[in-house]
């Protein structure tokens, strides 16, 4: 990564890729990652996590200060010809930052890198799909939960079935929730980010659950929309345009596909049915130890899905004033066909 970008070294200040780098799950740190590998990458916390940087990474040299970027661009600074051209993570560092990192790299050159962390955490190993399979079970099961034990029904608050949602994945060992959760009953169900309120669900509703949940720092994310008492002629038909264009944006997401291409092709479905206007976002994103992260697939997307990616496929339309459906699955990108970690019927439940 490094040699290929023409760098001595990187010096890493974003904690989730540092988590992503060396396993360091504390509030502060930096890495001074050389290209000579462990022997030449330098680790800095403060002393609140001394004894946790221990456990957590063993195999690195440990700086104790409280400013830990300045202290590992100090540590380049005295060592310029080793650490001669070092790359900064140019889209987390202010241009106030970044000054005061060049006064103390005194001979360093501190080139610009953005991304190359976020690169390699595009492609999952074994593990991570592991922690990501296990989020998406916890909130699969969370779901099931809230449906069986009759969660969703008229008179309930949007609140209320969020934060019911939520605790039952904590009940199933999620380490908290990957985001807000999003509720959204009857015309709320049209507003694709709408914030749950204390306004009611009711009979005739379509109400849009869209959460997830956090296991071992990995994230799942998962949209489904539910009818409250028997559906409308034409919610079923929104329902049916919405699943049939999810699955084939699912069907779209293999090794090689252009991004937009995907998007496009989801997007084709839904605009041949009337509803162009009415979607109005991109398809998806990427998913790991953010909710959000690269690849974006959308028409402004850049690239090509590669085996082991990790990405939600979300289509949705949204009718203002009216009801909307958004259907969402987490997978991961395989050789032919991809596999959907997220598991929880997308047939239109009626509860």
């Amino acid at each position: 990564m490094l040699t290929e970008a023409d760098l001595n070294a990187l010096l890493v200040t974003d904690l989730t890729n540092i988590r992503y780098l060396t396993g360091f799950t504390g509030s502060n740190a930096a890495l001074l990652l050389h290209a000579e590998g462990e022997a030449g990458t330098v680790f800095c916390t403060d002393g609140r996590y001394a004894t946790q940087a221990e456990t957590e990474v063993p195999d690195l040299e440990h700086v104790l200060q409280r400013a830990s970027a300045a202290a590992l661009a100090g540590r380049a600074g005295e060592r310029p010809a080793r650490y001669r051209r070092t790359g900064f993570e140019s889209q987390h560092v202010s241009v106030d930052a970044f000054d005061a990192l060049d006064d103390l790299a005194k001979g360093v050159e501190l080139a610009r890198a953005p991304g190359l962390t976020e690169k390699l955490r595009m492609v999952k190993d074994e593990d991570e799909v592991a922690r990501l399979r296990e989020a998406c079970a916890v909130a699969d099961r969370a779901l099931a939960d809230l449906v069986a034990a009759g969660g969703l029904r008229p008179g309930r608050t949007e609140l209320e079935v969020a934060r019911d949602l939520e605790n039952r994945m904590l009940d199933h060992g999620a380490a908290g929730a990957a985001f807000e959760s999003i509720v959204a009953a009857g015309a709320h169900s049209a507003v694709p980010h709408h914030r749950p309120t204390g306004s009611t669900l009711a009979t005739g509703d379509l109400v849009k659950l869209d959460f997830g949940a956090v296991v071992e720092g990995y994230h799942s994310d998962m949209t489904r929309t539910f009818a409250l008492g028997e559906p409308a002629a034409w919610q079923r038909d929104l329902y049916d345009l919405v699943h049939q264009a999810q699955a084939t944006g699912c069907g779209a997401a293999r090794p090689g596909a252009e991004v937009s291409g995907v998007d496009r092709t989801v997007r084709d479905v839904i605009t041949e049915a009337g509803h162009g206007d009415e979607f109005a976002h991109g398809l998806g994103h990427g998913v790991g130890l953010q909710v959000h992260e690269a690849p974006s697939l959308a028409a402004t997307g850049i690239g090509t899905l590669s085996a082991g990616m990790a990405v939600t496929v979300e289509p949705g339309v949204y009718l203002a004033g009216r009801g909307g459906v958004r259907i969402e699955d987490t997978l991961v990108v395989r050789d032919g066909t991809p596999e959907i970690l997220t598991l929880s019927t997308k047939e239109l439940v009626v509860v």
